[in-house]
């Protein structure tokens, strides 16, 4: 970079992609009598002319410039060695003066993958800002959240040394380009470094021109704010590896900045001055849930005491689908089977890496051991939030859902929208966790949406709402419990002379109401209107919120039992268990098998709006 500044009054310039603009004064040095000049460079040197406020790129057809036709400013150029300026009088040929710019270049650029193809290259995107979207630009960065080495005891970024090249892959690479004369370098220090407020978001790792993982020494992050890096005689490049320690979270934006800076030898003066400094912005990746319309990778199932039927039905499920299955034992869940509570499955995902991550929930409870001991492993993550406050059920993760992907008056949602229960509109009552619901919300591309739950006595979303595939509209279809629904169902069965079916024939120890005794049951209908209203505010809620409209909902046979005060409870399973019913044929406990062939009653009202083929892609509750 060429250290004289001169700014004239008709300058031209010979800037160097980012570099400070370095304009050169061609009348400052014009002999007595010259009225126009010619410029050239040498080999590898390209030039521009400011000529009536537009760039002009040399060579051109234009011979001779005009001193006077020269407007004040600079313009961008590229490169290096010397330009030549011939000075002419007016229809002379002969010049009569010349003036050499020798150039003396640097190239300091710090580079990573900027355009998102998965591999560093250079670009003319802007390195110092991040834009979402598919034509977007920016850096990504992943939280090494998982442990690819068995023996380690943590998570790969809980320590500060690489143990793997797995471990290394799931890094993001940032390559410092220095080129120039090595007495330039000897000369002056050459400075990697992080801002303050994101030092303990990443950690960075240098192997030098080595492979060999010995060689990989944390260089940046968490304490260490600056690494002083000397360029090689032979290697212009040095890579660094960096790893993201922290998901986006309240305080925490999830942009990160690392910079280079070329600083004045220390020998020319006290103190150390920046000449220049290049940086680039990471975005640390978010936490990304997926939606049970997805197929399937991988099906957890807890054994208890009491439900080898249970998990045989879920095996055989699994190998018809051809679909792993992890069976957590009694000694691991410690007799607690609502794994769907304790864990929510997500994924992180960067141009170059992939790889799934489980949320394990502040409940903790029976399964609290199990994701870390079974699930995180390599190439799978983990992340967990606590409850300082004190979980509630509302805490658990059957209270966490979220939809297919939706437009909402234009704005898309391609990874669909967060679903939480809430005490809303109550004043007071149960809501997750702030820890949990913050984490949600810093993610961004996933707006959560908090309904009502705090009606239900559990207070789990889940227990009211789930999505099915479907061919036609969206793509899915929303499945909400309805009392209303049910009454009316089962009115009509009377009506064909089932009133005397009882349900929950087969069940011990569990009364057997006939169709007839619930709906003369007056207590039982007030608190499923009850119950209904509360579903219908949330209906409307999810219609606004995700953009839907009626033939985009079934209503789902439901009916509930309890009291304002204590919460509602399913009368019969509810949409979590109706979902693994309407997939899998678990006809038990609320079929009506005393109605001739076997008719089931709710089911009848759930097949009437759903099709072949909407009942696959169904969690496993």
């Amino acid at each position: 970079v060429p250290q004289q500044r001169i700014y004239p009054k008709f300058p031209l310039s010979l800037p160097i992609p980012g570099a400070e603009l370095c304009p050169l004064a061609v009348p400052s040095s014009a002999p007595p009598g010259a009225a126009s000049f010619h410029a050239q460079g040498t080999p590898g040197v390209q030039l521009w002319v400011l000529s009536q406020a537009r760039s002009v790129k040399l060579p051109s057809s234009v011979g001779r410039w005009i001193l006077g036709s020269l407007p004040p400013g600079s313009v961008p150029a590229l490169s290096l060695l010397q330009v030549r300026i011939s000075y002419f009088r007016e229809a002379s040929g002969v010049p009569v003066g010349r003036a050499v710019l020798y150039l003396t270049c640097v190239e300091v650029s710090l580079d990573a993958d900027i355009n998102r193809s998965g591999a560093v290259s250079r670009t003319l995107l802007d390195k110092a800002s991040w834009t979402w979207g598919p034509d977007g630009h920016g850096a990504v960065l992943l939280v090494n959240c998982d442990r690819d080495d068995p023996d380690a005891e943590g998570l790969d970024n809980e320590d500060s040394a690489v143990r793997s090249y797995n471990d290394l892959k799931d890094m993001s690479q940032l390559v410092l380009r220095t080129r120039g004369p090595r007495a330039i370098f000897a000369g002056h220090r050459l400075l990697l470094h992080v801002d303050f407020g994101d030092a303990d978001k990443i950690r960075v790792f240098y192997g030098g021109s080595g492979e060999e993982l010995e060689k990989f020494k944390h260089v940046l992050g968490g304490s260490k704010l600056a690494y002083t890096v000397r360029p090689g005689r032979h290697c212009h490049e040095s890579v660094f590896y960096v790893e993201g320690l922290a998901f986006p979270d309240v305080a925490f934006p999830g942009l990160v900045s690392l910079h280079v800076t070329l600083l004045e030898s220390p020998e020319k003066g006290p103190l150390e001055s920046p000449i220049f400094t290049d940086s680039v912005v990471f975005r640390v990746a978010p936490w990304i849930m997926t939606p049970n319309t997805q197929q399937p990778l991988e099906v957890f199932v807890c054994s208890v005491d009491d439900n080898e039927g249970f998990v045989a039905a879920v095996g055989a499920l699994a190998e018809r689908a051809q679909c792993p299955l992890t069976v957590c034992p009694a000694p691991q869940n410690r007799q607690d089977r609502w794994i769907q509570d304790e864990v929510e499955f997500g994924y992180v995902q960067a141009p170059h890496k992939t790889f799934p991550v489980v949320f394990d929930s502040p409940r903790d409870r029976g399964l609290k051991d199990f994701p870390v001991r079974s699930i995180l492993g390599p190439d799978f993550g983990y992340v967990a939030r606590q409850a300082p406050e004190g979980a509630s059920s509302l805490d658990s993760f059957g209270n966490l859902e979220v939809s297919p992907p939706v437009t909402v008056q234009g704005k898309e949602y391609p990874l669909g929208r967060i679903l939480i229960g809430s005490s809303f509109p109550r004043v007071g009552g149960r809501r997750m966790a702030k820890a949990v619901r913050d984490f949600l919300v810093a993610q961004k591309v996933q707006a959560p949406v908090e309904l009502f739950s705090d009606w239900l006595h559990v207070g789990h979303v889940d227990e009211f709402l789930s999505f099915v595939p479907a061919p036609d509209r969206k793509g899915f279809r929303l499945l909400l419990a309805s009392p209303s629904a049910c009454y009316q169902l089962l009115r009509e069965k009377q009506e064909e002379g089932y009133g005397e079916a009882a349900m929950f024939q087969g069940l011990d120890r569990v009364p057997k109401p006939t169709i007839n005794e619930i709906l003369a049951n007056e207590e039982l209908r007030k608190f499923n209107d009850y119950a209904q209203s509360c579903i219908s505010w949330n209906r409307d809620i999810l219609k606004r919120s995700l953009g839907l409209a009626e033939p985009d909902i079934l209503d789902i046979p439901q009916l509930f039992q309890g009291d304002a005060a204590a919460g509602a409870v399913a009368f019969f399973p509810d949409m979590v268990a109706i979902g693994a019913g309407i997939s899998r044929g678990w006809d038990r406990g609320w079929d009506f098998p005393g109605m001739g062939s076997g008719l089931g009653c709710p089911r009848d009202g759930i097949g009437a709006g759903m099709s072949p083929g909407w009942d696959r892609g169904w969690d496993v509750p």
